[in-house]
């Protein structure tokens, strides 16, 4: 078994399909780890708000057949794959850390993910796995987050919606 730290987010409808993708993974995983939420900005793009947290879950799925079940999850909430990368979406699932792997170039799957340097990704991480270090840098999420330059145009907002169920 390994852990894995995913990153949640939608800005259509997001209390609805948040709340089914948080459902499915119990229903998968069983006991999971569930992140407030916190409403952002779009990042790359003009568009509502998002509503972004992090899951923490222990799998016994490989790398890349986890973020195939994660995609297909993403898709049966009308995840839409024909539009550009930043747009708005029902809902994005992306695996940022998986145990203490490190994989770069083996298809799209980057562990961990470049986008933990993102306050949206690394807030919610830091308040459920802040001891976790990044098998990269060394680091712990709690570090990483201390050093966050946090830009205003990716302010973020913790909001009242609880998921941990």
């Amino acid at each position: 078994m390994s852990r894995a730290w995913l990153s949640l987010g939608s800005n259509v409808e997001p209390e609805k399909h948040l709340r089914a993708a948080v459902a499915e993974l119990r229903a998968r995983f069983g006991a999971i780890v569930v992140s407030p939420v916190y409403r952002c900005k779009a990042v790359g793009f003009e568009g509502p708000d998002f509503l972004n947290l992090a899951v923490g879950i222990d799998t016994d799925l490989a790398p890349g057949v986890l973020n195939d079940w994660l995609h297909a999850l993403e898709d049966r909430h009308g995840r839409r794959r024909d539009v550009p990368r930043f747009s708005s979406r029902t809902l994005d699932v992306d695996i940022v850390l998986y145990g203490d792997l490190v994989m770069r170039g083996e298809g799209h799957l980057e562990l961990p993910r470049a986008e933990l340097k993102h306050a949206f990704v690394l807030k919610p991480l830091v308040d459920i796995a802040a001891d976790v270090v990044h098998p990269v840098s060394g680091q712990t999420l709690a570090e990483l987050w201390a050093a966050h330059p946090a830009p205003a145009a990716e302010s973020i907002a913790r909001i009242d919606l609880s998921l941990a169920g």
